[in-house]
Formats: C-alpha cells, structure tokens, sequence
C-alpha cells in the first residue's frame, strides 16, 4: 500500500481522470485519451505537459504511415503519486463517515 500523500498537481478532475486512464494501461494512444476525456488537442496536450514537466508522465511520438502519432504512460514517479493521493483521498472518505456515527 502506497504512502497516503495528497497531490495538488493531480487533485483537478481533469487531470486526476488523465492520470487514472493511464495507470490503467501500459501505454495510451492521444486520440483515445481526448475522446475519453471529452478535452481539445490543445487542451490535452498542456495537461500531458503539465504531467511530464512534474516527471509523472511521459510521452512518445512516432511517424506511423505519413502521420505523426503520439501516445502517453504514467512514470513510475506518476504512479506512486497517483497511489499516495488515491490513498489520501481515502483516508478523507473514511474519516468522514467513521463507523457508528451519523452522517449530516
């Protein structure tokens, strides 16, 4: 179990929806990772800079047939980031409804 450290960087829904889709698959092609995400090109590609620039994601770019294809996958470093926050967010959800006490 990963050490429970909240991650700013990861926190926005955008991003934490990014970052869960690739801890998910070894690799993932940009163009499923926008129509998933329902963002623009440019929308998804700040997000995977933003990403890459904290060293929790890293991105490929390839020439297949005349076209230039780009796929991306989470880091060992985005990985253990992404497992800490999930375990934060956990900690927060269990601490909010502790056993026998009411909610509301």
């Amino acid at each position: 179990m990963s050490e429970a450290r909240f991650d700013e960087l990861i926190h926005p829904s955008t991003r934490l929806t990014l970052v869960a889709t690739l801890a998910a698959a070894d690799w993932a092609e940009f163009a499923f990772l926008k129509e998933r995400l329902g963002l623009s090109d440019s929308a998804l590609s700040k997000q995977l800079a933003t990403l890459e620039e904290a060293g929790y994601v890293s991105t490929e770019r390839r020439l297949e047939g005349s076209r230039r294809k780009v796929r991306a996958r989470l880091t060992d470093a985005g990985r253990i980031a992404f497992d800490g926050h999930i375990a934060a967010l956990r900690e927060i959800v269990a601490g909010a409804t502790a056993p026998g006490e009411p909610l509301g």
